[in-house]
């Protein structure tokens, strides 16, 4: 039986998105596909059992987590996000 899931992750900003897909989908490699539109990653995954699926999710997540720190982190000080009103 094949497994599969849809993650919709919505960032920030299009920039903290786009670091976030190029980075974790180096890794993609035939279980998960990554793409981005605007400030939204979306990933498909499938395995062969929700087991398999559910190791795969779990260490996407925390790429896209690392991932997500790192780009905050080189933002430039004075590049720093501005709120919305």
């Amino acid at each position: 039986m094949k497994a599969r899931a849809q993650l919709h992750i919505t960032f920030e900003d299009a920039t903290t998105a786009e670091a976030v897909a190029s980075s974790v989908s180096l890794d993609d490699a035939g279980y998960i596909e990554t793409r981005r539109r605007g400030r939204t990653v979306t990933a498909q995954a499938t395995a062969d059992s929700p087991m398999s699926l559910l190791h795969t999710l779990d260490d996407y997540l925390a790429c896209v987590s690392v991932a997500e720190r790192t780009a905050r982190e080189a933002r430039p000080p004075g590049r720093a996000r501005r709120r919305r009103a």
